[in-house]
């Protein structure tokens, strides 16, 4: 069980696992206005939280890693100049997803293609599931992503360490940490409380 799956199953609240993502996150609409007046960081926060929608996308395709970067950025290159058009941004997950599947099928087609055969973005569609559930994947690891970076650091060595590949015994931890070992169970509890009444992934986690 990962962090966000942790912070989910204690939250008290019905988990979001089956529901619509969040379209109309007020962070989203406030990135949104603040990109198009030309503000970087809030285009690079868009570009965070979007980006594994179109590599999720990319995947569906079986692109190799140079083709989805190419394609990713393509399709962020087409943003910047139809940003000002996309007025609502529950409009936004569903250009990127059409834009990116266009682009994906047309580095499968190939540059010498000569449009007949099948279409391999109706193929696609048919083995890549709804959208809305690519784009709830996205925007937990973007929660995630933001509601981690704001946790204390002892939260994320702690978590770092817990989830460790190979495990570490609770003995290591505490080594490593400098704490108790009989305190790790607690602070472990607390932190994940943050984790969970963070804004980003409280959003997520109730509807």
């Amino acid at each position: 069980m990962n962090i966000i799956e942790q912070a989910d199953s204690g939250s008290g609240a019905r988990a979001r696992k089956d529901a619509r993502p969040v379209r109309d996150d007020p962070v989203v609409i406030d990135l949104m206005t603040r990109a198009r007046a030309g503000d970087r960081q809030a285009w690079d926060a868009l570009v965070e939280r979007y980006a594994p929608l179109i590599w999720c996308i990319c995947r569906r395709y079986r692109l190799g890693r140079a083709d989805a970067e190419d394609v990713g950025q393509s399709v962020w290159l087409q943003l910047v100049d139809k940003l000002d058009k996309i007025r609502d941004p529950a409009a936004l997950p569903g250009w990127l997803s059409t834009t990116t599947r266009r682009a994906c099928g047309k580095v499968l087609r190939g540059p010498h293609a000569d449009g007949y055969g099948p279409d391999v973005e109706d193929i696609a569609d048919e083995q890549a599931g709804p959208v809305e559930q690519i784009l709830l994947v996205a925007e937990r690891h973007a929660a995630l992503r933001a509601a981690f970076g704001d946790l204390p650091p002892v939260c994320q060595q702690l978590f770092t360490l817990l989830i460790a590949d190979p495990a570490l015994s609770y003995a290591e931890i505490s080594a490593r940490l400098g704490i108790p070992v009989g305190s790790i169970g607690p602070y472990r509890a607390r932190c994940l409380d943050k984790l969970r009444r963070h804004p980003a992934v409280a959003a997520l986690m109730t509807s």
